[in-house]
């Protein structure tokens, strides 16, 4: 009997998908242990209550569902887990992300997410690794054979430190590789039913290195050519992806709010007019986190029609993962891993989304080779602040934090050496003093 322990189960819609779709699984959903963790009594309430009405409805009440609440529950809410979610946010919008966004901001930074690189990034990892380190604790000591699906962004760096510094079997997960060409495909208009894929790099900048129709036909020219037109032609959502197939000669899997942010060249004080030009909607993710705690009511309401709970299987990762461990039927996915030798032109301790093949083995990752050099070069500008943010959190140095804060492309672009500074004490002052240390 597989059991999953949901870590961070307070985050209801997302754990009503990954768990709904375990539910609706056939080789999963007959003899099944959920195990839901939370620190928060009524979230962690809500979410068992929508489970639990899934479970009813669609798996005649079949699965064991238990919460736990609380960190001095923890271990035993992971005890003999098979796989563990984690979907934590450490901090939530107030103090913590009010802090990564406002305290930039009085220096100049202006971010758009701020959750996987930047500043806003940089200090979202500190201060959940300390508690990622907690969970690796407890999974060795009473589930040691679990595999760990990560959600929690900042992606690249949690997944990376569990992979080096640890012994949990670590695979990250992200929404944005299997929605990546689709997505692109739809928005111009280009109908490729059958159309094959090859992406790789790393996490939110995955590139879509080769698309083809079912005949084999190359699409990028087709795709290049109607993404110029449309940049040019009119505002839409996707501006900077589409400058990067203009400039770079690729599309990357994360969308263009997050990709306005991860490099120098669309956040500029001193070229206000680009903000306008491109579309970027700086301060989203502030703006979402105070959208979704006034709406949850209604967003709550919508998970119901006439009353009933009602759920359709997804295309998130975890539940065919866990298919395919348990049938031996392969599952290929986008995952994040630590590049043993498969992109050959990164370092060998990053961590590098490919494309892995699952089944009751594991999680094999596919070997890519070198990146076209432009790519790997816009890689490596995003690595170099992540190892060095991972370093931070292992060595509590403050002088690593300043140094993955100065290697950051748009914080570099943007703030002298003295400002990144000021502005990393001032930040390490503040999260301190909310209750969420990062030293």
């Amino acid at each position: 009997m597989p059991k999953l322990t949901f870590l961070g189960a307070g985050s209801s819609v997302f754990a009503k998908n990954v768990l709904g779709d375990c539910l609706l699984t056939d080789a999963i959903r007959s003899d099944f242990d959920i195990a839901l963790y939370d620190i928060d009594k009524d979230r962690l309430s809500e979410s068992f209550e929508l489970v639990s009405a899934l479970n009813n409805k669609y798996n005649d009440g079949k699965a064991r569902i238990k919460t736990y609440l609380g960190v001095e529950n923890r271990r035993e809410a992971l005890r003999g887990a098979d796989f563990a979610v984690n979907a934590i946010q450490v901090g939530g919008y107030e103090p913590s992300t009010i802090i990564d966004f406002e305290i930039p901001k009085k220096y100049g930074l202006l971010q758009t997410i701020g959750d996987t690189l930047g500043i806003g990034g940089i200090f979202r990892a500190l201060r959940t690794i300390p508690v990622m380190r907690d969970f690796a604790e407890d999974m060795e000591a009473v589930c040691p054979n679990v595999w760990l699906l990560n959600y929690t962004n900042p992606m690249a760096m949690l997944a990376g430190f569990m992979q080096r510094y640890t012994r949990v079997k670590t695979i990250g997960l992200c929404h944005s590789v299997q929605v990546c060409a689709p997505r692109l495909l739809e928005a111009l208009g280009i109908d490729a039913p059958g159309y094959s894929e090859k992406i790789a790099g790393i996490n939110h900048m995955g590139w879509l290195l080769e698309i083809r129709d079912k005949d084999g036909n190359d699409l990028y020219p087709k795709i290049r050519e109607l993404a110029a037109k449309k940049n040019a032609e009119e505002k839409h959502d996707d501006m900077v992806r589409y400058e990067y197939i203009r400039r770079l000669g690729y599309y990357c899997t994360e969308s263009s709010e997050h990709n306005s942010e991860y490099n120098p060249w669309f956040i500029k004080p001193n070229y206000p007019e680009l903000i306008d030009k491109y579309n970027i909607p700086l301060d989203e993710y502030p703006r979402r986190c105070i959208r979704n705690i006034e709406s949850w009511g209604e967003v709550k309401a919508t998970l119901y029609k006439d009353g009933e709970l009602v759920h359709n299987r997804s295309n998130e990762y975890a539940s065919r993962i866990i298919e395919a461990m348990l049938t031996n039927i392969p599952y290929k996915l986008g995952g994040n891993v630590l590049n043993r030798g498969l992109i050959t032109n990164l370092p060998e301790n990053a961590c590098v989304e490919v494309p892995c093949m699952v089944d009751n083995s594991g999680i094999n990752p596919t070997l890519i080779g070198e990146l076209p050099l432009q790519l790997a070069a816009m890689n490596m500008t995003n690595i170099n602040p992540q190892l060095l943010t991972i370093k931070a959190a292992v060595t509590r140095k403050r002088e690593a934090i300043y140094h993955a804060a100065m290697l950051d492309p748009h914080t570099a672009a943007v703030l002298s050496l003295d400002d990144i500074v000021s502005m990393c004490d001032e930040m390490i002052l503040a999260h301190a003093k909310s209750g969420y240390p990062v030293i």
